[in-house]
């Protein structure tokens, strides 16, 4: 109260605070996703390249998702991929691949109708996640009506660098995001993914908010031998700016998101009924029930919906019934970030940013399309040349699918070699920083520097007895400093600067146990 102010007689109350400012902890696991969607609108807004935070899945399907259409048509896709048979003149050396009545036949999908992003959401919030940014880049395009060559590499033409880029840059005005997800980078070709991936660490490196989770061309379908080179390409194309917010995971998961119900014939051959019949009802081994399920799928009048035909041609036809089985296994395969932002969210929620998203499953995970062993993951995990690390997801016998590893792509650098030590200090540092803007334009004098550190040091104390600070004692894990002489000259305070020094002693993984036993000589009770 300014007593100059009090110029009328009688009693004035005064209230002061008894409690200092707190530190309020941000937020640690909120991830935006960049990508393609069904569709981006609600309530006849768009909302295409329009940042939108959502909460659960049902906020993503109501902004994002086509709507069901009227009963008793069946519900809308909100992802289609297009398969092709293509015949083969001996086994296939690589890739998915079926035998069908005496001829090999690769099973490859039209690369302009594969996308990422919805699976990779839905992928999410089965692990565990919560709220979320989705930046919706546009939907989906146009197929080519083609297979792709089997045995290459998906590149798919409707997913451009530039849409990416500007959903990326959209991100500039959003601090909450703490992980930036772009799926659907893997299906750009290796220049622009190398592209995208540089921008979007020196875009975390200016934010200082959020981490990068990249996917690695390849990891869909390596080769056991040559998949180093997936590798290699990786390393090479991420640059050498900001690699401390990077992190990688390898290879891509099989997973059970999509069920049965979510592939039908209309995802064969570009919907071309002919080119089924062919296989499945060829001269040469005629199905007569078959080709009347085909009439009537071909016949728009004849009242059966494509579930009630989908199911009807699953009994009838054994080949078509493996045929639906192998797509759906390949349009199951999966880049694994969605699942990491998922893990992370469950692990941060259950202890803090400073447990190391490992040694867990991926719910959701059935398979992995190669088997690291323990002498491979030596290379992912320890590069001595570049020092950028990729962490593996394996196969342990009677554990199952574990993430096994958790290293920045900064794996040479002591400060900033894990995830969970780079995570944790984003936590520090940004709940510390919001916090103190209240102090801005206070007096830059003792009062205000003891209150500072004051705040932050409880903040600090309460994260240390969590466990996210290592120390025998609250002086052995942080201390905070303030004040003319220790962090401020007079200058400092003619130019308007309050410094604050916080150090802080983080929790560091375990990554490598080492047990040592020794025999000792026998000795009389």
């Amino acid at each position: 109260m300014n007593l100059s102010t009090i110029q009328t007689p009688g009693v004035y109350i005064q209230e002061l605070n008894a409690f200092p400012n707190s530190v309020v902890a941000v937020a640690t696991a909120v991830p935006a996703f960049i990508g393609y969607t069904p569709q981006a609108s609600y309530e006849g807004k768009s909302y295409t390249n329009v940042p939108v935070r959502i909460t659960s899945f049902s906020d993503f399907q109501a902004f994002f998702c086509l709507p069901d259409p009227a009963s008793p048509a069946s519900p809308a896709k909100q992802y289609s991929p297009e398969y092709y048979l293509v015949q083969q003149k001996s086994q296939p050396a690589k890739g998915d691949y079926m035998l069908i009545n005496g001829s090999y036949y690769s099973i490859v999908p039209d690369p302009n109708t594969v996308y990422y992003l919805y699976n990779s959401v839905k992928l999410f919030y089965e692990n565990g996640g919560g709220d979320a940014y989705i930046v919706s880049v546009g939907t989906y395009g146009p197929g080519s009506q083609k297979p792709m060559t089997p045995g290459t590499p998906i590149v798919n033409p409707n997913v451009q660098l530039s849409d990416l880029s500007n959903g990326l840059a959209l991100l500039l005005n959003e601090p909450e995001p703490t992980m930036y997800i772009c799926p659907e980078a893997t299906l750009l070709n290796l220049a622009d993914n190398g592209t995208l991936m540089q921008s979007m660490l020196l875009q975390a490196t200016k934010m200082q908010t959020a981490m990068c989770l990249f996917d690695i061309i390849g990891g869909d379908d390596p080769d056991p031998i040559l998949y180093t080179q997936d590798i290699t390409n990786f390393r090479n194309n991420t640059g050498a700016q900001g690699l401390n917010y990077g992190m990688a995971y390898y290879p891509f998961i099989g997973t059970t998101i999509m069920q049965n119900s979510d592939i039908d014939y209309t995802n064969l051959f570009g919907g071309d009924t002919k080119q089924l019949a062919s296989i499945l009802n060829p001269p040469s081994a005629p199905n007569p029930a078959v080709a009347t399920i085909i009439a009537n799928i071909q016949n728009p009048d004849s009242g059966l919906s494509v579930t009630q035909n989908n199911n009807a041609l699953l009994i009838a036809s054994p080949i078509y019934s493996l045929i639906i089985k192998h797509v759906l296994t390949d349009a199951n395969i999966l880049p694994p970030s969605g699942a990491m932002a998922g893990v992370i969210t469950t692990t941060d929620n259950a202890v803090g940013p400073w447990q190391a998203p490992a040694n867990t499953s991926i719910v959701g995970a059935s398979s992995l399309p190669i088997s690291i062993s323990e002498s491979q993951q030596a290379n992912l995990n320890v590069d001595a040349v570049s020092g950028k690390s990729i962490n593996a997801i394996r196969m342990f016998n009677g554990l199952g699918i574990l993430i096994w590893g958790s290293r920045t792509l900064d794996g040479n650098s002591q400060d900033w070699r894990y995830i969970p030590v780079r995570r944790t200090m984003i936590f520090l540092e940004q709940s510390c920083k919001l916090a103190a803007q209240a102090y801005v334009f206070q007096p830059n004098d003792k009062n205000t520097w003891e209150a500072v550190i004051s705040m932050i040091s409880s903040f600090l104390n309460s994260i240390w007895k969590q466990g996210g600070l290592q120390g025998a004692s609250a002086s052995d894990a942080y201390s905070v400093a303030c004040g003319l002489g220790s962090t401020m000259t007079a200058d400092d305070l003619l130019n308007g600067f309050m410094n604050v020094t916080v150090k802080v002693a983080v929790v560091h993984p375990a990554e490598f146990i080492v047990l040592t036993f020794q025999q000792q000589m026998a000795t009389s009770s």
